[in-house]
């Protein structure tokens, strides 16, 4: 038998062959290929519209070029400080408070190791995540009435005066957030439970021979273990911290909380769709994309440089 030269490169499939050995698998994902494809990256094609004054009887390369013109007019618009404020003030309050709570919910789930009290409350804390946005607005008026809402309910028990928390513009914050940890926070707890369910169970029982609590389990096998998947999630979210909930901002918007509840988004939609000035808030979305973008770079960097765990 002839040995090959240690020089020589194996020699690559045709297209053909790898088509034919794996086809199954590019069927499979073609669906997702496809919907990336007509849904993400086709309408890349329009964002030229941010640089142009579109008409939408001249089309998208009939319409004039205005170049930088949009952009000019947002930074100088005499509400883009509070908008760009309240945006991220929003945002990264929201990512500050609800990003531990699925961490902590999966930890203590974790621990629970009875199978049918582990599903029924995995069950119930899913459940508000399925809860459509305007139905949790919904819940949020009735409960927090000054009429007859639950809340106020109980200050005049004490003596205290009703609030319309819905109109009050410090308490929007707080209701978003709560609302929020409500609602995701179980849903959150799935991805944290998978990475769990996947560490080796021989290390618990070296833990438990050894005598080691389950504070002490939590801290050295659980939390290590999700320190992977924890980063890549932060830098995620940190990369939507100019992206907000909108439709949920809107439904939850009044007159007396505008000053605080004034987001670009809501900004955006009033403006493009109440004006049809589709050029200039096309803009304004590149221009928080782009921000957007050297947030995830930055957290990325960021992450790598303290816990030597990256996206890329």
């Amino acid at each position: 038998m002839t040995l090959p030269h240690k020089g020589k490169k194996p020699k690559r499939k045709s297209l053909k062959a790898v088509w034919k050995k794996n086809w199954q698998i590019y069927v499979l994902i073609s669906p997702a290929v496809i919907y990336f494809i007509i849904f993400h990256y086709l309408p890349i094609y329009g964002i030229q519209i941010a640089f142009r004054d579109y008409k939408i009887v001249q089309g998208i390369t009939g319409s004039a070029w205005v170049g930088l013109e949009h952009f000019k007019t947002f930074f100088h618009a005499y509400y883009f400080k509070r908008l760009l404020s309240n945006t991220f003030l929003l945002n990264i309050y929201y990512l500050l408070w609800t990003f531990p709570f699925p961490i902590i919910l999966a930890l203590f789930l974790n621990q629970i190791k009875k199978p049918g009290r582990k599903r029924f409350i995995q069950t119930t804390i899913y459940i508000p995540h399925f809860i459509s946005t305007v139905v949790l607005a919904g819940m949020l008026y009735i409960f927090l009435s000054p009429t007859s809402g639950i809340f106020n309910t109980i200050r005049e028990m004490f003596g205290l005066k009703a609030i319309d928390y819905m109109s009050s513009a410090p308490a929007f914050r707080t209701i978003y957030i709560v609302s929020g940890i409500w609602q995701g926070a179980g849903w959150g707890t799935i991805l944290y439970l998978a990475s769990l369910s996947g560490v080796d169970q021989e290390l618990y029982e070296a833990a438990e021979i050894d005598g080691a609590s389950i504070w002490q389990k939590i801290r050295y096998i659980d939390i290590p273990s999700l320190r992977a998947v924890i980063s890549m999630t932060l830098i995620m979210n940190c990369g939507g911290l100019l992206g907000s909930n909108t439709d949920k901002v809107l439904v939850m918007q009044t007159p007396g909380n505008t000053p605080v509840s004034d987001i670009i988004g809501t900004y955006v939609y009033n403006v493009g769709l109440g004006s049809a000035q589709f050029s200039y808030t096309a803009a304004i979305g590149l221009f928080i994309n782009v921000i957007n973008f050297f947030l995830i770079i930055a957290a990325n960097q960021a992450s790598k440089k303290i816990s030597d765990i990256g996206m890329f």
